[in-house]
């Protein structure tokens, strides 16, 4: 495959102008397409790099700017007020979310009808809520998401879309009860879905700079996990947007 190029795509909401980044294999024409959605940290180095290996899988990456800015806040007392604005009005969330995807999908280099959601941390909440509201997204990908931001209700979500949730068993932000809940929800809409479910893992296990192993009560990178994570990612993509028998570099599946 050829090598990837990158620019930055600004867009706005509600006021506040985003500044997202596509990332493509050289030279690509219109092909399917991961929407990312950042982890709380905003769309900043470990983001772009999750933008990178996607692409170089040969799809087509939009990395939306949730924040706004590019904005990359590195404290919790920054991160609660901005997670706590969204989650306190969901429809201007979901609407900022609505508009990455509106975005990615007018890129010369994105496949309108083959886009997915990858989002990490708080952004695989938003990935979920996007499809949750009726996100036009053939599948999503919560990777350690905040499964107690969720709302209910997915009456509205593409019954046809496939979900896979990859998640620590020891995550607080993800217990037997929220899992329970958003299986619930998807089933009532007739969403195929898939739970991962990994053991001695706590959240942000993708995260190399949180703390590891037994020293934080809620963090903790779990490279196994994050290996099993990155397969699983892999995989539902591959399912959900090659489904025509063609890889996104041009090349016949087998």
């Amino acid at each position: 495959m050829s090598g990837l190029v990158s620019r930055d795509v600004a867009y706005d909401h509600d006021g506040a102008t985003m500044i997202g980044m596509l990332v493509a294999p050289e030279g690509a024409a219109a092909r399917p397409t991961v929407l990312l959605f950042h982890d709380a940290f905003g769309l900043g180095p470990l983001a772009i790099a999750w933008a990178h290996d996607y692409a170089a899988l040969g799809y087509t990456v939009f990395a939306a700017d949730v924040w706004g800015g590019r904005r990359q806040p590195a404290a919790v007392d920054e991160i609660g007020p901005l997670i706590g604005a969204m989650v306190n009005d969901r429809e201007r969330w979901c609407a900022r979310a609505a508009a990455a995807l509106a975005t990615a999908r007018q890129q010369p280099e994105v496949e309108a009808s083959r886009v997915a959601a990858v989002g990490y941390c708080f952004g695989g909440s938003t990935a979920l809520e996007l499809l949750r509201v009726g996100g036009d997204l053939r599948g999503v990908v919560g990777v350690h998401a905040g499964l107690d931001l969720l709302a209910s209700g997915w009456h509205a979500a593409r019954s046809d879309a496939a979900v896979l949730i990859c998640t620590g068993a020891d995550d607080p932000m993800a217990t037997v009860e929220q899992r329970d809940a958003l299986i619930a929800g998807l089933d009532s809409s007739g969403i195929d879905w898939q739970v991962d479910l990994y053991s001695d893992t706590k959240h942000a296990f993708t995260n190399p700079a949180v703390p590891h192993g037994a020293n934080h009560p809620v963090l903790g990178y779990n490279a196994r996990s994050a290996r099993r994570a990155w397969l699983s990612t892999e995989r539902l993509l591959a399912e959900v947007l090659r489904d025509d028998g063609v890889d996104p570099a041009g090349g016949a599946r087998a």
